[in-house]
């Protein structure tokens, strides 16, 4: 049975961390990666709502899950959900992409503020986040370890050295989310589209796969994370979420003109508008 009142909130959530990510990227005056992190505004949102062991007020607590934003160009998503939840005010959040922040186009480990890696080459962040999931079963620890990936990103073929490591080792505390938005910074991503699905791939490496056949909906989402208990002590586990590049935007969605760009006034306040609708 759906909780509607559960279900209500998490949608009024992300509206309000949209705004948060058109507010902040207009204020800085500079290009971000707004498409991609419209994108995952549900996947996030929902994470740090319904799925990790966290605690805005204490980042430190050693008892926490690990979330890392292996996709990091799109951490005005990141940066927005984390002030969302309370990690940091507003004020740090508008010194997003200016001199001398914490907060700059790609994530900065500062545990501090709830980032838990650097990330800027694509690719990098499944492997860090594996030796942390690996640190944790050695310690027996019960800490999980979330990775966010791109499907762009999953061209990197550090990908499937660390996908095939993880499998082989029985890393079972490591959960990956695939934001597969269907672009990458030149264009459509083809690579899987033409040749082979990105949940087959995944499959052929040994991982549990979920399809999350569309990662804009939270019953999707929540259908994905109840049916995680499938898996528990089992290989790690990959939900590949069909989402729209730009989501909540009309004129952003699916377009790749917005991977990367400015939000100037006028923009500003046409999605504002179609914000507060």
């Amino acid at each position: 049975m759906v909780n509607k009142k559960l279900l209500n909130k998490l949608e009024s959530d992300s509206k309000k961390i949209r705004q948060i990510i058109i507010d902040t990227g207009h204020a800085s005056g500079e290009s971000a990666h707004i498409g991609g992190a419209l994108s995952m505004v549900e996947i996030v949102n929902f994470l740090y709502s319904e799925y990790l062991n966290h605690m805005p007020l204490n980042p430190e607590w050693e008892e926490r899950d690990i979330f890392i934003l292996s996709k990091g160009h799109t951490c005005l998503g990141f940066f927005s959900t984390l002030h969302y939840y309370g990690y940091f005010d507003k004020e740090k959040l508008e010194t997003f992409q200016t001199n001398g922040t914490d907060l700059i186009a790609h994530p900065i480990k500062k545990i501090s503020l709830g980032i838990e890696s650097s990330n800027g080459s694509l690719g990098q962040g499944l492997s860090f986040g594996m030796g942390m999931a690996i640190g944790f079963l050695k310690k027996e620890l019960h800490r999980k370890v979330v990775v966010v990936l791109g499907d762009g990103e999953c061209n990197e073929g550090s990908i499937w050295e660390t996908a095939a490591s993880a499998a082989e080792l029985e890393v079972n505390n490591l959960l990956v989310i695939v934001d597969e938005n269907g672009h990458r910074n030149d264009g459509p991503n083809l690579t899987y589209q033409k040749n082979s699905s990105l949940i087959k791939i995944w499959k052929s490496f040994g991982w549990n796969v979920i399809e999350v056949k569309d990662g804009n909906s939270y019953l999707d989402i929540m259908d994905a994370f109840n049916n995680l208990s499938k898996y528990k002590g089992k290989l790690p586990t990959v939900l590949v979420c069909k989402t729209v590049k730009g989501k909540g935007i009309s004129f952003m969605e699916d377009n790749n003109d917005w991977h990367h760009n400015r939000i100037t006034k006028s923009i500003y306040e046409e999605a504002t508008e179609e914000l507060i609708k």
